[in-house]
C-alpha cells in the first residue's frame, strides 16, 4: 500500500502544474489579477461559497403525517368575488398557499402565519370567468347591456367602499339578466361557454404550475352551486385525483339543479379512467335539504341511491367561515357545546334555516336510521374543514381575521364587529333602515350576516407523503379530520387488541394500525369482544393548549335519536366526574382587556385508551372525537378591542377553538353469533 502511495504521489509531481507551488494559495487569492474575488469569503476560500439550498423529497412516512388544507377556495374567476374586487388569481392564490402576502381588496396585505400544504382553488362552474370578462372593456362579452354596469368595476379609483351599493346593484342584476339573455339567444351561449373553458383551463394549469410533489399539492376543483327552490343550500365542490385528464367544461347548476345529476356526470368521467369526489359544505343553511331522507324527487331512497352518494360523496366540510355544521342547540339539547358558530340564515339570504336534516351530527343519525330500516346508509363520510373564501386568500386566525367576501366585508366597521360612524350609521338608518342593528345603544351595519361568520376552517389529513396520489387516497378513505382554524392534529383508532400499554408503546402508530382501524372506517364486532378506542390530540404550537378531548356517540333507540358525549382525556391531571362523564372546568381565562390568556394551563397533548361504558354490542352506533381548545378571543373581539370600543354583548366574547375526527362506525356482530360480554379489560376506563 505504501509503494502504491508513493507512486500515486511521484506521477501527480510529474504532471504539469502539480509541482510544489511556488506561492502560497492564500497568497494567489490575495492578488486581484489572479481572477479571484473574495469580499466577505474565508481567507482560505478559492471559490465563493453558494447559500443555495437542496430541497430533497422527504421519503413516504408508512405511519403517515398530518398535512393541513383548504379545499375551498375562491379568486376573481368567481363571479360573486370579482365583482367585490378580488382580483386574485388561481396563482396568486397559490403563492398565498405558499406563504406569500397577497394584496386585499380593501388594500391592506394579507398572509398566512406558516404555509399550508396543499391548497384547491374552486371557483364557481356557473358564470366561471364572465363577470371578469364583462368587466375588460376590450373583450366581446363587455359589449353586451348586461356587462355594461361591471365595466371597469375594479378600476383603481373604484375601489373604495363608496362603491359597494354600485357594486350591489351590478351583482343583483348580473345574474338574473345573464340567465334571460341566455335563455332568449340574446347572450351567445358558445361565447359564454367559451369564456368558461378559458377559465377552467387556467385554473387547471395554475394547479399544475404550483404542484411541487412532496412540498406543495394542489388539485383541479370548482364549486357545484345549487340549491333548493326555497334557497336551501346544495353547493359542493368537486376535486379531482389528477390533472393528466379533464373535462373542457365543468359541470354546473346549468346542467342540473338536481345533485345526483353532478354524481351521473362524475360516474360517466370514472368510466372513462376520470376520478374525482364531491364534498358538501353548508348543510347548515340548505334548510334541512342537504341530509334529507328521500331523494331528489321526494322517492324513498334505496340502496342504488345509497351507493351512488358514497361513491361521490366520501366528505362533508363540517365547518368553513359561513358557519360550523357540527351540531345546533336544537339537535342537541344535552350538548353544553353545541352552540358554535351557528349561522342561523339560509346561505346569502336571512331567511331562518331549518336544523333537522342540515347538520353533520343529525345526519350520521338519519344514516343509522335508513340502516336500521334496512337501507345502505348514505350518509358514511368523513370531515374536513375549509375557507371559502372569495379573496383567494383563507383568514384562519381569530386576531387577524379578515372575513371572505372582498370590499363587501373587508373592514371592522362593514362586518358588523364594531360600530357603523355617525355618518354611516345616520345615512343607512335613511336609506336602508333594516341594515342597521342597534345594540347597547350603539348602531351596527347589518347588511348581511358578516357578525355570524368564522376564522374557519382547515382540512386536515393523515397520509404517506404530500403528493395527490397520498392526500387524495386519504380522502376516500376518510382518514380526514377537520379544524375551526388551528392547526391541531388529532388520530382515532378502534380495535380489540390495545392494552394500556400502548399508551407508551414507543410504536405506538404502528401498534394502532396493526391492532385497529382507523377514524372513517367501520369496525366490525366480534362476539366476546368489547372495542377500545385509541384516541391522540396535539395542540397548535402557535394556539392555545387543550382543554379536553371527547368522543360523541351516536345511536337510534327504540326509533328515536340518541347521542352521548364523553370526556375522555383531561388537562392538568384532572379526571372525569363520574356522574356527568365530564371533566372539571381546568380554570383557563380569558382577559377581555387585551385578549391575553391563563398561562400554564391546558395541556400540548392529551391521549387515552378508551372503552365505551354503555356498549351494546347488539346496537349499531357511530363514534367520533372533538377536541376542545382553552377558551380564547373570537375575531370580533379582536376588532372591538383595536379600535377601542366594548365588545358587542349580542355575539360571544370569547369561543372554544376546536377539531373533529371523522367517525368510526361500529357493526354489531352476524346474527347467531355468541354475544360478548360488555365489560371492559380490568384497569382501562
Amino acid at each position: 500500500m505504501k509503494a502504491q502511495l508513493a507512486l500515486g504521489c511521484s506521477i501527480l509531481l510529474a504532471l504539469p502544474g502539480c509541482s510544489e507551488p511556488k506561492t502560497s494559495l492564500d497568497a494567489i487569492q490575495s492578488d486581484p489579477e489572479a481572477g479571484f474575488t473574495r469580499p466577505a469569503q474565508p481567507a482560505n476560500a478559492m471559490l465563493p461559497h453558494s447559500d443555495d439550498i437542496l430541497e430533497l423529497r422527504v421519503p413516504p412516512n408508512p405511519g403517515r403525517n398530518a398535512y393541513f388544507g383548504d379545499l375551498h377556495v375562491h379568486t376573481g374567476y368567481s363571479f360573486d368575488a370579482y365583482v367585490f374586487g378580488t382580483t386574485s388569481t388561481p396563482r396568486d392564490a397559490y403563492r398565498y398557499a405558499r406563504g406569500e402576502a397577497l394584496e386585499h381588496p380593501s388594500g391592506y396585505r394579507v398572509q398566512l402565519r406558516q404555509p399550508l400544504d396543499f391548497y384547491a382553488v374552486t371557483d364557481h362552474a356557473m358564470f366561471l370567468g364572465l363577470v371578469k370578462e364583462a368587466a375588460d372593456t376590450r373583450s366581446a362579452f363587455s359589449r353586451y347591456e348586461v356587462a355594461q354596469p361591471l365595466h371597469d368595476i375594479n378600476a383603481p379609483d373604484n375601489m373604495n367602499e363608496w362603491s359597494l351599493a354600485d357594486r350591489g346593484r351590478a351583482f343583483a342584476a348580473f345574474l338574473p339578466a345573464t340567465l334571460a339573455g341566455l335563455r332568449d339567444g340574446s347572450i351567445d351561449p358558445r361565447l359564454a361557454e367559451a369564456i368558461t373553458r378559458s377559465a377552467w383551463l387556467d385554473t387547471i394549469e395554475a394547479a399544475d404550475e404550483a404542484y411541487v410533489p412532496g412540498r406543495f399539492t394542489t388539485f383541479a376543483g370548482f364549486e357545484y352551486t345549487s340549491s333548493t327552490d326555497d334557497m336551501g343550500n346544495l353547493h359542493r365542490n368537486v376535486i379531482f385525483h389528477d390533472t393528466r385528464r379533464l373535462p373542457a367544461v365543468p359541470f354546473s347548476r346549468f346542467h342540473s339543479q338536481n345533485p345526483e345529476g353532478l354524481w351521473d356526470w362524475m360516474d360517466g368521467l370514472r368510466a372513462r379512467g376520470i376520478e374525482s369526489l364531491a364534498i358538501p359544505h353548508n348543510s347548515n343553511g340548505s334548510n334541512g335539504q342537504m341530509f334529507k331522507l328521500v331523494d331528489w324527487a321526494g322517492d324513498p331512497m334505496d340502496d342504488d341511491y345509497s351507493i351512488q352518494r358514497l361513491r361521490n360523496e366520501p366528505l362533508v366540510e363540517i365547518t368553513q367561515v359561513k358557519g360550523t355544521s357540527d351540531t345546533h342547540p336544537l339537535l342537541s339539547k344535552n350538548d353544553e357545546w353545541a352552540n358554535f358558530e351557528i349561522a342561523p340564515y339560509r346561505v346569502a339570504t336571512k331567511l331562518y334555516s331549518e336544523p333537522a336534516g342540515g347538520y353533520v351530527r343529525d345526519a350520521l343519525l338519519r344514516g343509522l336510521d335508513l340502516s336500521a330500516g334496512g337501507v345502505l346508509n348514505p350518509y358514511q363520510f368523513g370531515v374536513i374543514g375549509s375557507s371559502d373564501t372569495h379573496n383567494g386568500a383563507d383568514s384562519l386566525d381569530e386576531e387577524t381575521f379578515f372575513s371572505k367576501a372582498g370590499m363587501l366585508d373587508g373592514t371592522p366597521e362593514l362586518r358588523g364587529s364594531v360600530p357603523a360612524s355617525f355618518i354611516a350609521g345616520n345615512l343607512m338608518k335613511i336609506l336602508e333602515p333594516g341594515m342597521v342593528k342597534t345594540v347597547d345603544g350603539r348602531d351596527y351595519l347589518a347588511s348581511s350576516s358578516f357578525e355570524y361568520w368564522s376564522a374557519s376552517g382547515l382540512a386536515g389529513v393523515w397520509a404517506e407523503e404530500n403528493t395527490r396520489e397520498s392526500i387524495y387516497a386519504a380522502f376516500r378513505r376518510r382518514e380526514t379530520f377537520a379544524t375551526s382554524g388551528p392547526r391541531m392534529q388529532v388520530r382515532f383508532f378502534a380495535g380489540y387488541e390495545f392494552t394500556p400499554s400502548i399508551l407508551v408503546d414507543r410504536d405506538i402508530v404502528s401498534a394502532a394500525y396493526a391492532g385497529g382501524v382507523s377514524m372513517g372506517s367501520d369496525l366490525q364486532g366480534v362476539a366476546g369482544r368489547v372495542p377500545g378506542f385509541l384516541v391522540w390530540a396535539l395542540a397548535d404550537p402557535e394556539g392555545a393548549p387543550l382543554q379536553r378531548v371527547q368522543v360523541i356517540k351516536g345511536f337510534v333507540a327504540n326509533g328515536e335519536h340518541r347521542e352521548r358525549i364523553y370526556d375522555v382525556a383531561c388537562s392538568d391531571g384532572l379526571t372525569a366526574d363520574p356522574a356527568t362523564g365530564l371533566c372539571p372546568d381546568n380554570g383557563a381565562a380569558v382577559d377581555l382587556a387585551d385578549c391575553s390568556i391563563s398561562a400554564g394551563v391546558g395541556a400540548s397533548e392529551l391521549q387515552a385508551l378508551w372503552h365505551d361504558p354503555d356498549f351494546d354490542p347488539e346496537q349499531e352506533a357511530f363514534y367520533y372525537l372533538r377536541v376542545l381548545q382553552n377558551p380564547t378571543c373570537r375575531w370580533s373581539t379582536w376588532d372591538a378591542i383595536r379600535a377601542g370600543v366594548r365588545p358587542r354583548s349580542d355575539l360571544p366574547a370569547t369561543i372554544q377553538e376546536r377539531a373533529w375526527s371523522s367517525p368510526v362506525w361500529y357493526r354489531p356482530p352476524p346474527a347467531g353469533e355468541e354475544q360478548p360480554t360488555t365489560a371492559a379489560p380490568a384497569g382501562v376506563g
